[in-house]
């Protein structure tokens, strides 16, 4: 049992490394706060003084706000749903015994650890290319005309991109879900003679009720702030600027940091007003 002593010891011992990571999350947040009250143009005289609440209704009365935000919940809930419904069935098949399966599951989570600028260059030179792209080559053969996918469907190309991602994630926490199932309850299915889509509508998929929700809630914190696969393919241009690709052209065309911040303060309350409503519901799950 600890004494009196030993927690103290532990909570000082404990102390620098708080006090470091709320500096880490305190000091930008703060410093955003206090940009977005003011008129911060760098290259036009620097900081010209206090602006009150005229950056945050200036930001949000842009033509480009709303747009964005639409932007940016169209390709976080086309991701979803691509991953949860792909990682489930790729989850399926990795669970069934087959020659090489270490090997075949680690070339399915390894487009986790490619870099997002890297993926999206990738997709962008060698498949979605409508001259050299391997998409066009296909099309081609076939006797179709190739399609510039970022400029005719830049949505798809981006969800496309991104999901190929983050597929191995969800793969990864579903699998994990699925390998946890009571394979009594499967079996006792199948002799009371269950088909296969009822055991898994029925069985598997209440199984992975807390899984999905876990998956669905961190892939949305990250999703919310894509950036690095915008910024090397459609460059925000065709409709698809984010949330985030507006804050950067406020911040680094414009070169406005007042209206940047402002911005960035209505994506930190759009993220956490996400998170509470989700985390809301995997607790309902978890308690379930």
């Amino acid at each position: 049992m600890a004494t009196k002593a030993s927690r103290t010891a532990a909570r000082i011992m404990m102390a620098p490394a708080v006090i470091l990571l709320l500096g880490w999350m305190l000091v930008p947040l703060i410093m955003t706060l206090w940009f977005s009250f003011r008129n911060y143009l760098p290259l036009r005289g620097g900081d010209l003084g206090f602006a009150g609440f005229d950056n945050y209704v200036r930001f949000v009365t842009s033509s480009a706000f709303w747009p964005a935000v639409m932007a940016t919940m169209i390709i976080v809930v086309g991701t979803l749903v691509i991953t949860v419904v792909l990682g489930v069935l790729l989850a399926l098949l990795l669970d069934q015994p087959m020659w090489g399966q270490g090997i075949v599951r680690i070339l399915v989570i390894a487009p986790f650890f490619v870099m997002p600028t890297v993926s999206g260059l990738v997709w962008k030179n060698m498949f979605l290319d409508s001259v050299n792209g391997l998409f066009a080559h296909i099309a081609r053969f076939i006797g179709a005309t190739p399609v510039e996918w970022m400029i005719e469907a830049p949505f798809f190309s981006i969800i496309l991109i991104v999901s190929w991602q983050w597929l191995p994630f969800a793969t990864l926490i579903l699998l994990t879900a699925i390998q946890s199932l009571d394979s009594e309850q499967l079996e006792a299915a199948e002799i009371d003679g269950a088909p296969k889509i009822k055991r898994f509508w029925y069985i598997i998929v209440p199984h992975l009720g807390r899984a999905i929700t876990v998956v669905i809630l961190i892939q949305t914190i990250f999703l919310l702030s894509i950036f690095a696969e915008i910024y090397v393919t459609t460059a925000g241009a065709f409709g698809s600027k984010t949330l985030t690709y507006l804050i950067f052209q406020r911040v680094l065309e414009s070169q406005n940091v007042g209206l940047g911040s402002a911005g960035g303060v209505y994506a930190i309350i759009l993220a956490n007003i996400v998170a509470i409503f989700l985390m809301r519901i995997v607790g309902k799950n978890l308690d379930s």
